[in-house]
């Protein structure tokens, strides 16, 4: 049976606070109408128990902190500030997140936090459900984590940390052990969003019937 998506595995430290006016989210709330147009991120009664799916983030300039969508928001076409929280610290060996927001963050922000630990350039991850990528994986010679692997778990944040340090150059991969799922990142959030919509044009074109 395949795993329920959307559950936080992690030790949460939470403070129920809205976010700050500080902080902009045009741009990240932008690019996830973007990704839910394109069913990306989003909610389907016949996939995942119904549960909602995908989420984005984006660093903090100059930070170890980012603004990530909340848990169970993928059924929602634009977010407001109350659909959003901020990760203030995150510990992926301990398991650890605190987070400061309206709602909780999303379950994969242990593999967020894993992502950007890894390169301090890096300051947007997308993390979306996409089958046609995720079955090409092979196809497509995208790196991926393993399918022992669960995600939003420190094994995941451990797994996706060797990942990156073995493979340096990847801007996507998929986690074999998360049905469906696929990240991207990089320099900006459209930057990330470019390199994901390159793989999932690479698997339509893979899938193709030659006419």
């Amino acid at each position: 049976m395949a795993e329920s998506e959307g559950v936080i595995k992690y030790e949460l430290h939470h403070i129920d606070e809205e976010l700050a006016k500080e902080f902009s989210l045009a741009e990240i709330n932008a690019w996830h109408t973007v990704l839910f147009k394109l069913n990306l991120i989003g909610q389907d009664p016949c996939r995942y128990h119904g549960l909602g799916y995908g989420n984005i983030s984006q660093r903090i300039a100059g930070s170890s902190q980012f603004i990530i969508s909340g848990t169970q928001t993928g059924h929602l076409e634009q977010l407001s500030r109350q659909d959003y929280c901020l990760i203030t610290q995150a510990y992926p060996h301990k398991n650890q997140i605190y987070s400061q927001g309206a709602c909780k963050p999303s379950s994969e922000a242990l593999t967020h936090a894993s992502v950007y630990a890894h390169d301090a350039r890096i300051n947007a991850v997308i993390h979306v459900h996409s089958p046609i990528i995720w079955q090409n994986t092979d196809a497509l010679s995208l790196a991926h984590t393993a399918a022992d692997i669960a995600y939003g778990t420190p094994e995941m944040a451990k797994a996706v940390a060797e990942l990156l340090k073995t493979k340096p150059t990847i801007n996507v991969f998929t986690m074999l052990g998360h049905e469906d799922g696929v990240i991207a990142f990089g320099e900006s959030l459209s930057a990330a969003a470019v390199a994901l919509i390159k793989q999932l044009s690479a698997a339509f074109a893979i899938e193709q019937i030659e006419l």
